[in-house]
C-alpha cells in the first residue's frame, strides 16, 4: 500500500503515563503548553477504560489540532480513529499497521539504539523513528543510554527523528543540536507540578 509521506515536524512529543485520575486535565495542559504530537501510553489490560480514555484524548488533540497516536495497539488506534500508532521493536509490522490504518496514518517505530532497524523501518514506510534512552529514565530504569551521535547519523534517512528517555527541558538542547526533530517526554511532563509550563519550556528549545 502506498502512503503519503509526512513533512518533518519539530517540537515536543508528549507521551502519557497512567492510569491516573487527572489524565485528561494534564493532557489538556501539555497540549496548551505547545506539544506538537501526543501518544497515549497505558500498559494495562483494562480495555474498556483504555478505549474511553483514548477517545477522550483524541477529542482533546483534535481541538488543539495536534496529531494523536496510540502506543503499540493497532486495534485500539483504529477503534478510536487515532491519527496513527507507535510500534515497538517486537510489535506487528509496519506494513500491517499501514494496511489496517490506511495511507494517511502516522506510523512510528522505536529503534532504541539500532541504526539498522531504523533503516529497515524507513524502508517499510514509517513516518518517524525514535532512539533512546539518552539519559537515565524512570520509565525504563535498566536501559543503557545511547549516544546522541545516532541522531546525526540518521539524518540521511529523511524522516522525523525522535529522542526519548530521561529528557528534560534542562538537558534536551544538546539532543536538538545533535539532530533530534522532536523530544519525547513522559514523567517529566505528566508528573510535573505545572505540566503546561514544562511543555512550554520544552517547546522553547525549538524556538
Amino acid at each position: 500500500m502506498s502512503y503519503r509521506k509526512r513533512p518533518l515536524q519539530r517540537g515536543l512529543y508528549a507521551i502519557t503515563n497512567g492510569p491516573r485520575p487527572d489524565l485528561l486535565e494534564r493532557v489538556d495542559a501539555v497540549l496548551t503548553g505547545g506539544a506538537k504530537l501526543l501518544q497515549y501510553r497505558d500498559t494495562t489490560q483494562e480495555h474498556t477504560r483504555r478505549a474511553a480514555e483514548a477517545k477522550a484524548i483524541g477529542e482533546l488533540c483534535r481541538r488543539h489540532q495536534v496529531p494523536f497516536l496510540i502506543e503499540r495497539d493497532i486495534t485500539l488506534a483504529r477503534r478510536v480513529q487515532a491519527d496513527g500508532v507507535h510500534l515497538g521493536p517486537d510489535d506487528d509490522s509496519v506494513s500491517y499497521a499501514r494496511q489496517t490504518l490506511g495511507p494517511e496514518a502516522l506510523i512510528g517505530a522505536a529503534c532504541v539504539d539500532d541504526f539498522e532497524r531504523a533503516c529497515r523501518a524507513v524502508g517499510e514506510g514509517v513516518d518517524y523513528i525514535s532512539f533512546g534512552v539518552f539519559f537515565p529514565s524512570p520509565t525504563v530504569p535498566h536501559a543503557k543510554p545511547v549516544s546522541p551521535d545516532l541522531l546525526g547519523r540518521a539524518a540521511t534517512l529523511d524522516v522525523m527523528r525522535v529522542a526519548i528517555g530521561g529528557i528534560t527541558p534542562d538537558n534536551g538542547a544538546p539532543l536538538v543540536a545533535a539532530g533530534a526533530d522532536m523530544l519525547a517526554s513522559i514523567s517529566t511532563l505528566f508528573d510535573a507540578e505545572d505540566p503546561r509550563a514544562t511543555a512550554h519550556r520544552f517547546s522553547q528549545l525549538f524556538a
